[in-house]
């Protein structure tokens, strides 16, 4: 056995990490294939049922400003177990919603407590080896993006043959099981600063003013996670209506298509490691550009559909497997910090392409959805000329 070897972390670790994230962020994406129903539930239209994702991403957002950076100040195991408590909350809330407005209250304290697959990462950062560093979160970030992938097709089998309400429910209770497990399984974390919480999110926010990288690397994924959260924001409407008029069956099926990228994740952290990602990176932003362009052909195409989407999947995992490399060797004493800007960041982006996309299909279809979104990926490759990142 290598020294390598040695420090790495055990495989049953790894494994609990990646399936806990997997888990956790399914629970921003279970709405997704849901639109149609949740419209029909509470007699709202296109653009305001879009809002329930939306809801849910500046939840994440603002959690990941505001509650991530404790990952520097806090024990995690403990802080992760709460985080857990409050998403399994707020998951029940969002199933037994009334109205329409408890809905979005509660998708909003879901989003801003699910950040706690944000600490779970920079937990397995510090966990490995300088050597395989980008090797070992990409294989947990694989799991978060399985989970994101396959929330879709749970979330429909679910409601097919019981109700969207059960999707949330049975989710809370998985929440409830991994606050137990990973509150007395993971390892101890040591706080690495003892400032107070003010300082704390001050120090936070000068870490984007410090770091260069950061800013680049932030915004590089807030364009491509807006064109990913356009386009599964959207497709749902695409393929319940006609010439496919696909069941809520149908729609989660579909998603398993995207599903297939996720397999770049550790591929993409073996690169990084090997000095790849400024080039990987340029070639996710033309490969996302050219999906949207083959997706504006898809109208009547499922196959082209898919696979644009497993295009589009496989570039925003590449560009945030590559981000995450680079972030992570700026401050080793400060990576829940580093984390919340770049992921606090991009889902901005992403509310913001849910939410635009959602208004584009309204306004203009699914060839205004294509274009605004394709455009996305164009001004990240733009932005990424001039710089080093």
């Amino acid at each position: 056995m290598t020294e390598t070897e040695q420090k790495a972390p055990p495989g049953w670790l790894v494994l609990l990490l990646a399936v806990s994230c997997g888990l956790t962020v399914a629970n921003l994406y279970y709405a997704q294939p849901l639109l149609a129903e949740l419209r029909q539930t509470f007699g709202v239209g296109e653009a305001a049922a879009g809002g329930v994702v939306t809801a849910t991403q500046i939840g994440y957002a603002a959690g990941m400003l505001l509650l991530v950076p404790l990952g520097d100040r806090l024990e995690n195991r403990g802080l992760v177990a709460t985080l857990l408590a409050v998403a399994c909350a707020g998951l029940v809330g969002t199933g037994v919603a009334p109205g329409f407005a408890v809905l979005l209250i509660a998708s909003l304290a879901v989003g801003a407590a699910s950040v706690v697959v944000q600490i779970l990462i920079p937990f397995a950062a510090d966990l490995s080896p300088d050597a395989i560093r980008g090797r070992i979160v990409g294989r947990v970030v694989s799991g978060l993006l399985f989970g994101i992938l396959l929330s879709r097709v749970v979330a429909s089998l679910l409601a097919e043959v019981t109700s969207w309400r059960v999707v949330f429910l049975i989710s809370a209770g998985a929440m409830a099981a991994l606050a137990v497990v990973l509150r007395f399984i993971l390892p101890p974390r040591a706080p690495k600063t003892d400032v107070r919480y003010g300082e704390l999110l001050r120090s936070t926010f000068a870490m984007a003013r410090k770091y260069p990288a950061l800013r680049h690397r932030a915004l590089y994924q807030s364009a491509m996670f807006g064109a990913f959260s356009a386009f599964w924001t959207t497709i749902a409407f695409v393929l319940t209506a006609p010439p496919f008029n696909y069941s809520q069956l149908g729609v989660g099926l579909f998603a398993l298509a995207g599903a297939a990228g996720a397999a770049v994740a550790p591929l993409a952290g073996r690169w990084s490691d090997h000095g790849h990602g400024r080039r990987l990176t340029a070639g996710a932003f033309v490969l996302c550009a050219a999906a949207f362009a083959l997706a504006g052909f898809g109208a009547h195409s499922v196959i082209l559909l898919a696979i644009a989407a497993i295009a589009i999947d496989t570039a925003v995992q590449a560009t945030l497997v590559t981000g995450q490399h680079v972030i992570y060797q700026l401050d080793p004493a400060a990576r829940a910090r580093v984390n919340s800007v770049y992921l606090g960041t991009f889902f901005i982006g992403g509310a913001i392409g849910s939410q635009a996309g959602s208004i584009a299909y309204h306004l203009g279809g699914w060839t205004a959805v294509v274009v605004f979104a394709g455009v996305l990926p164009l001004l990240g490759l733009a932005g990424m000329t001039r710089t080093r990142v």
